[in-house]
């Protein structure tokens, strides 16, 4: 996979997120490699992995284009193999809100073997990426003849669902400081990128309306809060990108749970 930075013009700074370019040849090995080190797959020996990965669907898709939208019929989930997916989910106002980043390994769709007919989420491809497709015919297969996949499938379903009832509640007794840099620290666990002393980068394009979306909050106080963690220097930011410098403060901040 080929990565190389992004420019900026003349007098203002480059911006350091790479742009993430995927071959539209998903190539076996690397969708063996996604298949075994995910939640879902990773307890299968190298044999059914192999099984599991021809019943795959091999698509790549280009930043913007969107996986399946809201209320589409849940035929098909997608698992990241390269590059990142935001899902958004709509308010009743028509607007769009990012509810969450998904890297590679992770999956997106709604589950039909849950009796989730209709997709409840709009996935968009935050960068060019490559996804592995599986229908829900045939997931029911994997299920049937691997119950160890059907028992993770589980696990990771209840700590989603956990997650999200985590997410209410602190909307309404953590600051929006305190939720912020919870949402940072997990980008950051999943999607950071080591930089020494600079700190480390999100490698994630997210706008502030974006980071508001995942911190339940607006996108002034989330513009307001950043511009104010860039001065006391616990991150660098500019416009879509922002490198976390100071974790240690960032996660004493995010141990706060009162309004």
């Amino acid at each position: 996979m080929a990565a190389t930075a992004m420019t900026s013009p003349v007098g203002r700074r480059t911006i350091p997120v790479r742009e993430i370019r995927i071959p539209h040849s998903c190539p076996q090995p690397a969708r063996l490699s996604v298949l075994a080190g995910s939640e879902w797959f990773g307890c299968l020996d190298g044999q059914e992995l192999a099984e599991v990965e021809s019943l795959m669907i091999r698509r790549a898709w280009t930043a913007g284009d969107r996986l399946f939208h809201a209320e589409d019929e849940a035929d098909a989930l997608f698992m990241v193999a390269r590059g990142r997916v935001k899902l958004q989910q709509v308010r009743p106002d028509g607007s769009e809100v990012v509810t969450d980043v998904l890297a590679p390994g992770e999956v997106c769709g709604a589950l039909g073997i849950l009796a989730r007919p209709f997709q409840r989420h709009t996935a968009e491809a935050l960068v060019d990426t490559c996804t592995l497709g599986i229908r829900q015919s045939d997931l029911r297969r994997v299920l049937t003849e691997h119950p160890q996949v059907a028992l993770h499938v589980i696990d990771q379903v209840a700590a989603r669902l956990a997650r999200a009832e985590s997410l209410i509640g602190a909307q309404a007794t953590r600051t929006v400081p305190a939720r912020l840099a919870t949402t940072l620290l997990r980008l950051a666990a999943k999607l950071g990128r080591e930089r020494g002393a600079q700190g480390v980068l999100l490698e994630v394009p997210l706008s502030r309306a974006d980071l508001a979306g995942l911190a339940r909050s607006t996108p002034e106080s989330v513009s307001r809060v950043l511009s104010r963690w860039k001065e006391e220097g616990l991150i660098d930011s500019g416009r879509r990108w922002v490198s976390l410098l100071d974790r240690a403060r960032l996660e004493r901040i995010a141990r706060e749970q009162e309004i």
